[in-house]
This record gives C-alpha cells, sequence and structure tokens, in this order.
C-alpha cells in the first residue's frame, strides 16, 4: 500500500512509500536534500520498516528536534498501526 505523509519541521515538504508485508519500497522525498535523501532511500529499500524505524528514529538535524530520518520513523510508524 501507498502512504503519503506532510512532514514536521524539516526542509522535505512530504514523503511517499509503500510497505508490502512489513518491507519499505519507493521512498520518495519531496524537496530536503536531494542526494542525502535519494542515498537514504536507496539504502533502506527493502528494509522491513520496525528495522528502518530503530535506525533512524530520534535522529536530529542541527539544532531542531527532528530531520527528515526522523519523520520517515514517525511516517512509517503511522503507517503501521493505520494497517493494523
Amino acid at each position: 500500500m501507498t502512504y503519503s505523509y506532510k512532514t514536521k519541521g524539516v526542509c522535505a515538504s512530504n514523503i511517499t512509500f509503500d510497505i508490502t508485508d512489513g518491507v519499505v519500497k519507493n521512498v520518495k522525498f519531496n524537496g530536503g536534500c536531494n542526494g542525502n535523501l535519494k542515498g537514504i532511500a536507496n539504502l533502506i529499500e527493502g528494509m522491513k520498516a520496525e528495522d528502518v524505524i530503530e535506525k533512524v528514529k530520534g535522529t536530529r538535524c542541527g539544532f531542531k528536534s527532528t530531520s527528515c530520518p526522523d519523520q520517515l520513523a514517525t511516517a512509517l510508524e503511522n503507517a503501521l498501526s493505520e494497517g493494523k
């Protein structure tokens, strides 16, 4: 299933992704640091959503209390709770 999440407090405005059988695919960030976010999307492709959450949740960007990876963790958590 495809999910879309409107981010809060980061440069990327939203994140879209698919979760199939608990596995993350097709992650796309709209805005933000293009190369870094493409790299993150490629690195997590095919990983279990729970593993991605564990690795990136709580990551901060400079002085901000969140980051694009942290927002991805929140988006994944929301998607997993919707799917239950």
